[in-house]
C-alpha cells in the first residue's frame, strides 16, 4: 500500500509518549532480565499496579520488587507462548490488606521503534 499524495495531519513518537509519562522507560530493568530490546510499560499498568497502594511496603511490596515481577513474567510468556508480534500472560498483584490480590491480564507487543528498531512494550489489553 502506497502513502504517496496522503498528508501526515499527525505523529506522536514513542520519544514523546516517554516524554509526556504515556510510556515508561524500563529498559535498564529489562536488560537486567534478559531483554535485548529496548521496554516501555504503559503509564496504567505502572502507576494501576507496578506503584504498589499506599501501606503495602510492609507487606515487603516496592516497585522494583513487582516491576521486576512483571518483567519476568513477561519473559518467560514471551519464551513459552510468543507469536512472533505479542504475548498475553497474567499476574497476580496483592493490592490490599486481608490480603486482596488482583489477577491483571497484561499484553507484551513488539513494534517499530521511533526509528524502525524493535521495540517491546507491556500494557493492559485496553491499552493497546
Amino acid at each position: 500500500m502506497s502513502f504517496e499524495g496522503f498528508e501526515l495531519i499527525y505523529s506522536y513518537s514513542r520519544k514523546q509518549a516517554i516524554e509526556d509519562g504515556v510510556l515508561i522507560d524500563v529498559t535498564d530493568q529489562a536488560n537486567e532480565t534478559g531483554f535485548k530490546v529496548p521496554v516501555a510499560i504503559s503509564d496504567h499498568l505502572y502507576n494501576g499496579y507496578i506503584v504498589p497502594p499506599d501501606g503495602l511496603d510492609c507487606e515487603g511490596q516496592s516497585i522494583s520488587g513487582r516491576l521486576h515481577d512483571v518483567l519476568l513474567m513477561t519473559f518467560y510468556a514471551a519464551k513459552v507462548r510468543w507469536d512472533g508480534e505479542r504475548v498475553y500472560f497474567e499476574v497476580l498483584f496483592l493490592m490490599g490488606e486481608g490480603p486482596r490480590f488482583e489477577k491483571v491480564q497484561c499484553v507484551a507487543v513488539v513494534g517499530p521503534g521511533d526509528e524502525g528498531e524493535p521495540v517491546l512494550t507491556i500494557c493492559l489489553p485496553e491499552d493497546e
